[in-house]
């Protein structure tokens, strides 16, 4: 009990239906989880547009199996909702997906027409991808984006600008010049919004960071010690002006 309060950080024994609880994990309770004997979860944080359905279908496998490990009585879920997914063979499919997606935060303005054609895909896979049965769009709407390797080495990553940022953080941040950011993108001016998503040039420190979605609990002491960084830095790397933290908020956390 007095582990589980620590990783979670909790001063009292109480809890609410819902709440998110980190578990620390004895290197054998995978093998005692799954009747597949061995198998390994991950977790999976439900966005807009999910059913079990899709997921089960994304993941390769059913959606008997997630509501079995998670231990669902219904098929309703809720966006920010963590599933357990079995990974089995799918794990290598998930990691294929990361490498062929990219997350994009939807902005003011936005259609699918517009990021459609920004990424050189079509509407229906961006409404194939998300599960969207319609064209609407909301503001901070987080979607898949399909990426084509044929740049080659050429390669670049996603970034979205947050408050405080700057070309030249971005560019030092990432080992590139701002110049390189302003071609790739097609800026004409240095001038940056909230929100606006960037292509970076990827370098051999382009992936120094991951993002992390924050859960209940969280706070950045414990993601800070639990990925072997500092407060300081996580706030720095965010420009976080305080110690406060959201649930369902992304923090770019230092490999």
């Amino acid at each position: 009990m007095d582990l589980i309060k620590s990783v979670n950080n909790l001063s009292s024994n109480n809890l609410t239906i819902g709440q998110l609880l980190k578990i620390p994990s004895t290197g054998e309770s995978d093998e005692g989880s799954s009747s597949g004997g061995g198998q390994n979860y991950f977790k999976y944080t439900v966005k807009l547009g999910d059913t079990l359905y899709s997921i089960a279908r994304q993941y390769e496998t059913t959606v008997d199996e997630i509501k079995r490990i998670n231990n669902l009585t219904s098929n309703n879920l809720s966006i920010g909702q963590v599933l357990d997914i079995p990974s089995g063979n799918s794990s290598n499919n998930n990691n294929n997906n990361n490498n062929n997606n990219i997350t994009y935060i939807v902005v003011s303005g936005d259609s699918l027409y517009s990021i459609a054609r920004k990424y050189n895909t079509t509407v229906d896979e961006l409404k194939r991808l998300n599960n969207l049965t319609s064209n609407n769009l909301s503001i901070g709407q987080i979607l898949k984006v399909p990426v084509s390797n044929s740049n080659g080495n050429n390669s670049s990553i996603t970034y979205v600008v947050v408050s405080g940022d700057n070309l030249y953080d971005i560019a030092r941040r990432y080992n590139t010049s701002v110049d390189a950011i302003k071609s790739l993108n097609n800026l004409t001016n240095n001038n940056l919004s909230i929100g606006q998503v960037l292509k970076i040039p990827a370098s051999t420190t382009s992936s120094t960071y991951f993002d992390y979605v924050v859960v209940s609990g969280d706070s950045l002491y414990s993601i800070a010690r639990k990925y072997n960084t500092t407060v300081d830095e996580i706030k720095n790397i965010n420009n976080l002006k305080s110690n406060s933290l959201s649930i369902g908020q992304i923090l770019r956390i230092p490999r």
